[in-house]
């Protein structure tokens, strides 16, 4: 009995009461924000196949760590959805990018093996492996494109990363469309756990970010300030 009053003075306190309409507040907005996304994204995707086949889609990165026995969901949904952005047409050619950020595990490479392990022919596939914030994967494989000779340029990733990054592309004047992830889509789409050998993506002697960089230039370079800009 003691104990169950003490909890109840405790959720019946004036601070608490805030707390407790604070995170009833966050999640709802956050429950939006997230919807809002997923919807603007599908519109984006249904909007822009009008324009395929794109010469080239750049999937931004995500982290491999070496206790992963499988590769993430986050990973393996921006991959599979390459796949089928390829096998329907509407991309010649796939990016992926991203460096050795938090693992000693190169991003983009350890996407390409995947990427290849689930059917993707490697001739179209290409890494960009300088960028370590998803604003650098956008900008450094814009650039490599268009190096490459690649005029229609899109981005395909999840609604999410996709509604952070729309922004920073109009801000560097970034000439691409988006084919983001449908989620009702990638839902009807088989996926496997391919086992690799992922030796040849490891970067030697390396330093995860959290030991080169503060947490404050971290929080410069998601938001793009840290990116060197490619004459």
């Amino acid at each position: 009995m003691f104990i169950l009053n003490a909890i109840i003075k405790i959720l019946t306190h004036k601070y608490m009461k805030r707390f407790i309409i604070f995170s009833i507040v966050l999640i709802v907005l956050s429950h939006l924000f997230y919807s809002c996304a997923v919807s603007k994204a599908n519109k984006a995707f249904h909007k822009n196949i009008a324009n395929t086949p794109y010469d080239v889609v750049i999937v931004p990165g995500f982290p491999y760590q070496d206790s992963d026995t499988i590769w993430h969901d986050v990973m393996k949904m921006r991959v599979y959805w390459s796949q089928y952005l390829y096998e329907n047409n509407y991309t010649r050619n796939i990016i992926y990018s991203g460096s050795a950020v938090y693992s000693p595990y190169i991003e983009s490479e350890v996407m390409k093996l995947h990427a290849i392990a689930i059917g993707l022919p490697s001739g179209v596939i290409y890494t960009e492996t300088r960028a370590e914030h998803s604003t650098e994967n956008l900008y450094y494989s814009y650039q490599l494109a268009k190096k490459m000779g690649f005029e229609k340029i899109a981005l395909a990733t999840d609604p999410f990363q996709t509604s952070m990054l729309t922004s920073f592309a109009r801000r560097k004047k970034i000439k691409v469309d988006y084919l983001p992830v449908v989620l009702d889509t990638l839902k009807t789409i088989s996926k496997v756990n391919p086992n690799i050998d992922l030796s040849s993506t490891k970067m030697e002697n390396f330093v995860s970010i959290t030991e080169r960089e503060s947490t404050w230039k971290r929080w410069m370079g998601t938001l793009g300030k840290n990116i060197v800009e490619v004459q």
